[in-house]
């Protein structure tokens, strides 16, 4: 098994919670799409190599968790279903531009300006593993947005762990955030399993969670959080 590479899912897939399905942006459950873990792990050390790279870690936060919000306000047009899943969309993308507005609070108060910056190409080439035809295409882009909730969860846990004693609030931003990310994985697998037969759903999260660890492979080290780790992932 390559370094980094684990049986262990970086993040929970969470059932949605509250009246109907999509009453409330989910909370872990264990009523969940039955989904087997991701193959890719990355390793505590990414974080340790972190701790010192906190403004640019901030920065990259900020407009991640813009572009969450977005996403989230595209999907309310193109998901299909009834008021319920409109919510639970409604719900998550304006946690994402919460979450934004106290990522700006926290870099106006250490004096980090928040400046433009480009992409990691992380997220662009996960999206080169959709399939063409729908409503494969439509729960792989869900399917796509569950991963990378998961693996933001599993970084930002380690980063956390990783600033305790040294970053005591950004230690506990990034667990707050962490617990976010779990529930909006577990909406979008949801609204995916909607979509699909159980069947079709495992295969495809199993082929795009083997994209997944491909396109982390090929990423460069850099303090981003999707970024490579050095390691190959």
């Amino acid at each position: 098994m390559p370094p980094g590479r684990t049986d262990s899912h970086p993040g929970p897939v969470c059932a949605a919670s509250g009246r109907g399905r999509f009453a409330a942006v989910p909370a872990c459950s264990e009523a969940r799409p039955p989904l087997p873990p991701l193959p890719y792990r990355t390793p505590p050390a990414w974080a340790a190599a972190m701790v010192d790279h906190v403004p640019a870690l901030l920065v990259d936060q900020a407009h991640l968790e813009k572009k969450a919000a977005a996403a989230a306000v595209a999907f309310l047009f193109r998901v299909p279903g009834g008021a319920a899943a409109q919510r639970a969309l409604s719900r998550l993308a304006r946690e994402e531009l919460v979450h934004f507005e106290r990522t700006l609070r926290l870099l106006s108060a250490r004096g980090v300006a928040f400046v433009p910056q480009p992409p990691t190409p992380y997220a662009e080439r996960l999206k080169a593993g959709i399939g063409r035809t729908m409503p494969q295409r439509l729960a792989d882009e869900l399917l796509v947005a569950a991963v990378i909730e998961a693996r933001s969860c599993e970084r930002m846990a380690l980063l956390g762990a990783a600033l305790r004693g040294v970053d005591a609030e950004v230690a506990a931003f990034y667990a707050e955030l962490c617990a976010a990310e779990a529930r909006h994985e577990g909406l979008y697998a949801a609204l995916a399993a909607d979509l699909l037969p159980p069947e079709q759903l495992v295969a495809r999260w199993q082929a795009l969670g083997a994209h997944e660890a491909a396109v982390l492979a090929g990423l460069p080290p850099a303090p981003r959080l999707h970024a490579g780790t050095g390691d190959g992932g």
